[in-house]
């Protein structure tokens, strides 16, 4: 009887397989790769060996690749469903298993088994598409109060490069399991984005959805909120589970995390470590499965800096940080803004309105929009309701908004004489004269400097970087002070 030939039997096998296999070291360069006959990658073996996996696989981060997670933390990660585009640039979709390697006790690399998802992504599409458009009239704003997303992508209106961007980077992440911190100023749609992003969730989607505004509920009601509660802990309590068991298998939007009391905070870091809450009073733990996803109105350094946001915590959150742009950085949007308000609420208030006139636009791409798109949006409600005509004129505008009343507005030779820069870019001049001027005073000394300055040297450090201050010590920018 002949000897089995293994190695020519294995080559055999791995030829046909409909999967994939990839198998990386401690840095995750690839040392083993058999790419399945569906092409899934769009690189030969010889092509693969010796690359990093974000060579092979561009759009993937750190953050966001599952060797890396697994490389990191030394779990595995099982049917894990992945978008992202292949070394040639086509989008797959695909369902991989990544497990490490151990040996000696120590992680010595990482293989996956992968297999394409895109044709059954397409159709589960197209199924939901069409449950949608049945069920769209009769029960849009049941299923929001019942635990569902609304808005996807589509309801993002704007053609701005931030905002392409900005989404973009959002559908990359939907399908990944890592929180998300997400930062926009008051009345930037920082819910929109998040029931976009859950939306867009292949695994996510049909489960709940759930937001909780932190500022909302003080302490000792949002912790019963977040985790539930069992009967006797405290007078009236009742076995109520939270918002955590609402929301497995799910999202759960946390906004204003910053507001958050501090000793919570800490609960909730331990949830995301673990994934294991416990009731309000109970003893019992419960495993959930629930991606969170929380926004700030402050920039997250800042809050952190203020001792609102548990450093901790924001390491944890900000595995994946997205930002939307304000108002004021996205003006080439207004004008779309403004036709899509005009149709919703001539379709709610009955109305015909057509447009704005020339003046009106003019007066809204030179306003700041410190309400952001939300104040926008107030004020063509506002102007809506009283309107008769088909184009909406200055007079039209709320008397209430001083800025864009006629009768309000300053007289050329006054406002030639008074040019008042904007609050906060004020702030932010100040603050990088004084750190210049601590600077020079230190003769360079970045720690000295710290300390004149009373701050963190660290602090002294980001504040550098967010300036765009030169590192190296320069006499000249002092002379501007």
């Amino acid at each position: 009887m002949a000897l089995v030939d293994y190695k020519f039997l294995l080559q055999s096998m791995l030829t046909h397989l409909k999967q994939g296999i990839l198998v990386v070291d401690t840095e995750a360069n690839v040392i083993f790769y058999n790419e399945p006959v569906t092409q899934i990658a769009g690189i030969g073996p010889r092509e693969a060996i010796g690359k990093n996996i974000l060579e092979i696989f561009p759009d993937l981060t750190p953050e966001t690749s599952t060797f890396y997670y697994v490389l990191r933390t030394g779990k595995p990660l099982i049917e894990h469903v992945q978008t992202y585009c292949n070394y040639r640039g086509e989008k797959v979709t695909t369902v991989t298993s990544t497990m490490p390697l151990i040996h000696g006790g120590k992680i010595a690399g990482a293989f996956e088994l992968y297999r394409e998802l895109s044709t059954v992504k397409e159709l589960s599409e197209k199924i939901i598409s069409l449950q949608k458009e049945l069920y769209k009239k009769a029960s849009c704003e049941k299923n929001y109060n019942d635990g569902r997303a609304i808005y996807t992508f589509d309801n993002i209106i704007g053609s701005s490069h931030v905002i392409r961007e900005l989404i973009e980077k959002a559908k990359k992440v939907a399908d990944s399991s890592s929180p998300i911190l997400v930062y926009g100023e008051t009345g930037t749609g920082k819910e929109l984005l998040v029931q976009a992003i859950h939306n867009a969730s292949l695994l996510r989607r049909d489960r709940p959805f759930i937001a909780q505004n932190c500022a909302a509920l003080p302490k000792t009601l949002l912790e019963g909120i977040l985790f539930g509660t069992t009967a006797g802990s405290f007078t009236g309590a009742r076995d109520r589970p939270g918002l955590f068991e609402l929301a497995n298998g799910g999202t759960l939007f946390l906004d204003e995390i910053n507001s958050m009391d501090v000793e919570l905070q800490a609960k909730l870091l331990r949830v995301l470590q673990d994934g294991v809450i416990r009731r309000v009073g109970g003893v019992r733990t419960t495993v959930v499965d629930v991606r969170v996803i929380a926004s700030t109105n402050e920039v997250p350094q800042k809050a952190v800096e203020a001792r609102l946001l548990r450093e901790d915590l924001f390491y944890r959150l900000n595995v994946i940080s997205l930002t939307i742009p304000p108002l004021r950085e996205r003006k080439e949007d207004i004008p779309l803004l403004t036709e899509h308000f005009i149709k919703l609420y001539n379709r709610q208030l009955g109305k015909k309105v057509r447009g704005v006139s020339p003046e009106v636009m003019e007066l809204f791409m030179n306003y700041r929009w410190p309400g952001n798109v939300r104040e926008l949006k107030s004020i063509i409600e506002s102007t809506m309701n009283f309107i008769e005509g088909e184009i909406i004129e200055v007079k039209d505008l709320p008397q209430n908004c001083n800025y864009f009343s006629p009768g309000e507005e300053q007289s050329p030779e006054y406002s030639s004489k008074v040019k008042l820069p904007p609050l906060g870019e004020a702030v932010e001049n100040f603050e990088k004269n004084l750190i210049l001027k601590a600077i020079s005073v230190a003769n360079g000394n970045y720690a000295e400097a710290a300390r004149l300055l009373k701050v963190p040297r660290q602090t002294l450090h980001n504040k550098i970087k967010k300036y765009g201050l030169t590192k190296k010590f320069i006499p000249e920018q002092v002379d501007k002070i």
